[in-house]
């Protein structure tokens, strides 16, 4: 009997803690969003949870609580949350296919737009808005098209801004390039110093690069195409809804929405879409 009250009284403090953690973790989101205005409510849990412990490990910390009080006492430190909070994995032609498809069932409706707008939301550094500029060049669409670029993370934008990139890392995004289909010498976009690839200026003269989240941010242009690839993931079922609206309001007619290798259009707004290159994840709005 003794035994059994001792297993009973560990698993009710194991759920216990288990509580608590979560409670502490939503007092946390509410703070940065009091603060900041940074909404990660709507961020999946898990996701959420690994990076907060991660920062817990870096500054010796024990509690979240703790964390809370440094985020509401401590001047800058809500930064420090910000920048693991948000999503930075990427690289130039990342997943060829996906630009090989853009080149061939997509590119040929734009060409015939008198100007061509897109919107890369959760830009990050920029590879994909730098890839993207050179798909165009190379189709001679470049001059006509606007590339905006958006990111919640204001360092990362000023990273993407520079169109700088690790010299180290030429090596993988030119051999994605040559599997999406380039048509060049790679290195013929970028000039290089001992450490970093310089993108050309021509290639970045029509990027708009700017902050914009995109759990509380409303819509600021029409567009022909959006790519949001690989955030969608991170946001529980009702944001993902809420950004899918905001997609939807965003698109002109006919425009493209192209999403990442696990995700897809939710199936209230299915109906809104045909689809277009269903293993790329690509989408057109449709006419009806």
């Amino acid at each position: 009997m003794i035994n059994d009250w001792t297993d009973g009284d560990v698993d009710g403090n194991i759920v216990a803690q288990d509580e608590l953690e979560r409670i502490e973790i939503g007092l946390l989101l509410e703070g940065i969003y009091s603060i900041s205005g940074f909404d990660f409510r709507n961020y999946l849990r898990s996701s959420l949870q690994r990076r907060i412990k991660y920062r817990l490990s870096l500054e010796g910390l024990r509690t979240i609580t703790a964390l809370l009080e440094k985020v509401l006492h401590e001047p800058g430190f809500i930064n420090k949350l910000l920048n693991d909070f948000s999503i930075k994995v990427t690289e130039m032609f990342r997943d060829p296919s996906f630009f090989a498809a853009l080149r061939t069932e997509v590119i040929p409706s734009l060409r015939a737009l008198p100007e061509i707008r897109i919107w890369h939301a959760g830009c990050a550094t920029g590879e994909e808005v730098y890839s993207m500029a050179i798909l165009l060049q190379e189709e001679g669409l470049l001059e006509k098209t606007k590339l905006y670029a958006t990111d919640m993370n204001e360092y990362a934008i000023e990273i993407a801004k520079q169109g700088r990139f690790p010299l180290k890392r030429m090596q993988t995004f030119t051999k994605n390039y040559l599997k999406a289909g380039g048509t060049k010498e790679f290195s013929a976009y970028y000039t290089t110093d001992h450490d970093y690839a310089l993108f050309h200026p021509d290639i970045k003269k029509n990027m708009t690069f700017a902050q914009h989240n995109l759990a509380t941010d409303r819509s600021f242009n029409e567009f022909h195409l959006i790519l949001c690839r690989n955030v969608l993931i991170y946001f529980d079922s009702d944001l993902q809804s809420r950004v899918h609206r905001l997609f939807f309001e965003s698109l002109s007619q006919n425009g493209f929405l192209a999403l990442g290798n696990m995700e897809s259009i939710i199936s209230n707004q299915k109906t809104h879409y045909n689809d277009i290159n269903c293993s790329e994840r690509i989408f057109r709005k449709s006419m009806s």
